[in-house]
């Protein structure tokens, strides 16, 4: 009992360490393209860029995946910088989930695995695509969705700007001197109300902000530089915990899971599914070699449960579950999970009896 024991921890520990040693390098890239997006990108005009539409901007955001390579552990970072930087829900859960599948090097991977069943290539895109957009879409109903969000990443996200009555549009489009209040002469630029110097982030010679510039990126400075390595030091202290935490307990349960049960069910068009999206949190592989994986079951699952494996993995594991939990409360987390469940069962059932 001793050497079996002590064989399933040393494989517990192997499995742990190859997960962080897979992860790492995705969820460094991540917090680079965070730090990028705070230090670089003009959150204004990256916002206004995005379709108010709340479906548009579902899609948007599971589109521009394609533009960021990361993995499940490096999309985190990006998407809460997205919702600390004004993004609208839609666009960054649309990220948040589809930009481990919809970028080049997973779909690179998967053709490369699936060569010669290319349907799964295709498949995965577009099953992840629309999981992906729905999942935000639906998210878009929550107006406020500072409920649902961690309490950090809820003090970050700008405040939404109330709508002005007649008579507000009215004073704001009245010159200072002519409002009512007391306001404080002199200073570069005309009149400036005193109330303005009672808030903490009012700087008089603003001028990166106040200033009319075309491109969506900041300057690089010295400023902007320390600011990123402050950012990716930061992101990395609170992330790092979380995912060798959830990367632990990835390990652990993927030891402990009875594999000869998961495949005596990989040839019902019900079962198969299940069982694949269960295998899919619980090895918390990364995306980009996912597809290796899940070619290993392709002569005993169905078709439709390794796109299940393929879709649904990506977007809900183990270690993604706890990155999550920096961005979202439990109950949220708990929402996202289901949703994912319930759409990839669906499209993937579909494709099992389509082919059965």
């Amino acid at each position: 009992m001793q050497p079996a024991l002590t064989n399933q921890l040393n494989n517990a520990f192997t499995l742990f360490l190859s997960l962080l040693v897979e992860a790492i390098p995705f969820l460094l890239l991540g917090v680079l393209f965070s730090g990028l997006l705070l230090g670089f990108v003009d959150e204004r005009k990256l916002v206004s860029r995005i379709p108010r539409n709340p479906l548009l901007g579902a899609l948007m955001g599971s589109s521009i995946g394609f533009l960021f390579p990361v993995c499940e552990c490096g999309n985190v970072p990006v998407a809460r910088r997205l919702l600390m930087q004004g993004v609208p829900a839609p666009a960054a859960i649309g990220f948040l989930l589809a930009a481990p599948t919809i970028n080049p090097v997973v779909i690179w991977a998967t053709w490369t695995a699936f060569r010669d069943q290319p349907e799964i290539v295709v498949l995965r895109v577009v099953f992840s695509l629309v999981t992906a957009t729905i999942i935000g879409w639906v998210f878009s109903a929550q107006t406020d969705l500072r409920p649902l969000l961690h309490p950090s990443v809820a003090r970050a996200i700008p405040l939404p700007k109330p709508e002005l009555s007649e008579k507000e549009l009215v004073q704001a489009n009245t010159p200072l001197l002519l409002q009512s209040g007391t306001f404080m002469l002199g200073q570069p630029g005309g009149a400036v109300p005193i109330e303005s110097l009672l808030q903490d982030d009012w700087k008089p010679l603003q001028t990166e902000k106040t200033s009319k510039r075309s491109s969506m990126f900041h300057p690089v400075s010295k400023e902007r530089l320390r600011l990123l390595l402050d950012t990716m030091v930061q992101e990395l202290r609170e992330l790092g915990g979380v995912l060798v935490i959830g990367s632990a307990i990835a390990a652990i349960i993927q030891v402990g899971t009875p594999r000869e049960l998961i495949l005596n069910l990989g040839q019902g068009p019900v079962s198969s599914i299940l069982a694949m999206l269960l295998l899919a949190a619980v090895v918390s592989i990364c995306s980009t070699v996912d597809a290796f994986f899940a070619l290993s079951f392709a002569s005993t699952f169905t078709s439709g449960s390794l796109l299940a494996f393929l879709v649904f993995g990506p977007m809900i594991d183990l270690k993604g579950i706890g990155l999550m939990l920096s961005i979202f409360k439990g109950r949220a987390v708990v929402y996202l999970i289901v949703l994912a469940a319930q759409l990839t069962f669906l499209m993937t059932l579909a494709v099992n009896l389509h082919l059965g």
